[in-house]
């Protein structure tokens, strides 16, 4: 924890900051160790507070690493304990809520809104958080065979859900929370698949069907992402073609990362084959992002990001197919970048006929 702050207070500096203040509870938790309702505040010594109502005081107390802990009423009165408490600094802040950040320019009208130092820190994983993604990862492959031996003709995409999901919680993985969907897995049968993001419906498992599953589940606070595509008999032509072609796109993804290599670069290597292929008009998303605290975080991999691989950055690799009314297919694994990167997931990518 003491590094981790070093390095925020690092990144404050950059902009001109010796004082950072977080409302957003994932950055909370990778300053203090607790996660709630609170304001976290981190001074140019080191000095690190948690500002709370007094209903979330008694955990913040226990989870948090040394901090002190402040109570106060929520709401105003929180803003309120804070700005006695940083008034004279010059502030960073993660907050995005108008009206709050409004209240606070009238103590303090130099604070500036910005989340560099937050993001900037969380990049760059360390130990304890690449074993909590490995585990985190290892669990998501052992969904991934229930699926084998669970997914059936004629089940529908919410129950084959439910059966991934009691067994996530028992290994005390949980939902992710992201605001983008209703659903905490997508599990897209048939022509639902060629959604990227389709929400899990009532639909039943068809014969001849592609199933993308997309597993993305958060385990003590960290988020692993991986998505297998399955068969239910005997699939089309097409649907076969476009599924060893994904794969071997993804193959050459994964070669591609490498320390200083442009996130650009990994993501032209797989999007290079698949439009050699002449399927690049049905790749239609980024190749791949970072995870961690959040579902989708620093680095982007798309044709966009300016940014290098750095060692132990956490992406993703996921190239994939859509074809409207048809099906999809994506295959996705999270990894940790070294010059030799550490593939999370073991699940096989070959195609599972079921």
């Amino acid at each position: 924890m003491k590094q981790r702050r070093k390095n925020l207070l690092k990144y404050a500096q950059k902009i001109g900051c010796d004082t950072l203040v977080t409302f957003e509870p994932e950055n909370l938790f990778y300053m203090t160790g607790f996660w709630g309702e609170a304001v976290g505040l981190l001074e140019k010594n080191g000095k690190t507070t948690i500002i709370a109502p007094e209903l979330e005081v008694g955990r913040a107390k226990g989870e948090s690493q040394d901090c002190d802990v402040i109570t106060a009423e929520r709401g105003t009165g929180l803003i309120s304990s804070l700005i006695e408490k940083i008034k004279k600094n010059r502030i960073c802040t993660d907050c995005q809520n108008y009206s709050i950040m409004i209240s606070l320019k009238k103590s303090i009208p130099k604070i500036k809104s910005s989340t560099e130092p937050f993001y900037n820190s969380r990049i760059i994983k360390d130990e304890k958080e690449i074993q909590i993604l490995k585990k985190a990862s290892k669990i998501i492959d052992e969904m991934f065979e229930i699926c084998s031996k669970k997914m059936k003709v004629g089940q529908k995409e919410s129950e084959l859900q439910t059966i991934l999901m009691k067994y996530a919680m028992e290994q005390q993985m949980f939902d992710t929370g992201y605001k983008s969907t209703l659903n905490p897995l997508i599990i897209a049968g048939g022509p639902n698949g060629a959604l990227p993001h389709a929400q899990v419906s009532q639909r039943k498992f068809k014969n001849g069907d592609l199933v993308v599953t997309d597993l993305t589940l958060r385990y003590k606070g960290y988020v692993s992402d991986a998505t297998r595509t399955f068969a239910l008999g005997k699939i089309s032509t097409q649907a076969n073609e476009a599924y060893e072609i994904v794969k071997e796109s993804q193959k050459l993804g994964l070669k591609a990362v490498k320390l200083n290599v442009d996130c650009k670069d990994v993501d032209s290597a797989c999007r290079k084959y698949i439009e050699e292929k002449n399927y690049g008009q049905y790749f239609i998303h980024s190749t791949g992002h970072g995870i961690g605290l959040e579902v989708h975080e620093l680095p982007t991999v798309s044709s966009k990001s300016d940014t290098k691989l750095k060692e132990n950055m956490a992406i993703t690799v996921e190239p994939g197919i859509y074809i409207e009314n048809k099906f999809g297919i994506r295959i996705e694994d999270s990894l940790i970048v070294r010059d030799l990167p550490i593939v999370m997931h073991k699940f096989t990518k070959d195609l599972v006929t079921i």
